[in-house]
């Protein structure tokens, strides 16, 4: 499957697109629906899920996590329905595998490349988080729990290691409630400093949606929200770039290319 695959971008992979080819690719979408050639429900067998609980969770993370994952709506060991408000959503260590088909392309493409916050194998040293969202009220939680690798002041948390997490969760609400988008402004008041190895929690919420832009309102606070240690604003525009959908069944490649 992977050979077949690599023949046939092989053209693409390390050599420079000619314009013929980019205007035949654009062309290309008038036919196919960019949000169904990126999956944001992925959930597979063949991934491995970064936010599942893991031995360096302490006892407060654990604790929230099962307070959250019981209300969701699909098990996520079993994959069993259920009735719940909630989606745990799953992170991988590279967000192409999101896309249908991304665990078969990200081996042939930039295969050592990680996503940043889940570039370092050892549990607990960096970003332990896990992410919840709710659709029927358009938020999104994050339970994060900082490693002692994202030092700034001694034994407390490096602000550019919360802003990572803001426009992190920012982002996730923004690609699932409008489809996949990247971050044009983000804005963060830092009111008080996240201790090491502390649990807290990341509040985000849909603010409104302006033509291709989603305002996004967010507050990092502790586990019982009687203390606020950051606010934010975001937005987020959705923008398309190179892209690969793979039909597993019929075996075959469909690329598609769209620009701002």
């Amino acid at each position: 499957m992977l050979a077949h695959i690599a023949r046939r971008i092989g053209h693409f992979h390390g050599h420079q697109i000619s314009s013929a080819i980019l205007r035949r690719m654009r062309a290309s979408l008038k036919t196919i629906n960019p949000i169904s050639a990126i999956s944001l429900w992925t959930f597979s067998s063949q991934l491995q899920d970064f936010s599942q609980p893991n031995p360096s969770w302490s006892p407060e993370m654990r604790k929230f996590y099962d307070h959250y994952n019981a209300q969701c709506d699909t098990d996520t060991e079993t994959y069993e329905n259920k009735t719940g408000p909630w989606r745990k959503l799953p992170s991988y260590n590279r967000s192409i595998k999101h896309a249908t088909g991304g665990i078969y392309i990200s081996k042939l493409i930039q295969a050592k490349a990680r996503l940043f916050t889940r570039s370092v194998n050892e549990q607990g040293a960096t970003f332990e988080y896990v992410a919840f969202f709710n659709k029927e009220e358009k938020i999104c939680i994050c339970l994060f729990q900082p490693g002692h690798l994202l030092e700034g002041a001694p034994g407390h948390v490096h602000g550019g290691a919360i802003a990572t997490m803001i426009d992190t969760v920012t982002g996730t609400l923004a690609g699932y409630l409008s489809g996949p988008s990247v971050t044009a402004n983000l804005n963060i008041n830092y009111r008080s400093p996240v201790p090491l190895g502390s649990v807290v929690i990341i509040h985000c919420a849909l603010d409104r949606i302006e033509g291709r832009k989603t305002f996004i309102t967010c507050k990092v606070t502790s586990t019982d929200e009687s203390k606020v240690y950051t606010e934010a604003t975001a937005d987020a525009s959705i923008r398309y770039v190179l892209y690969y959908k793979i039909t597993v069944a019929h075996s075959h490649l469909i690329s598609a290319i769209q620009s701002k």
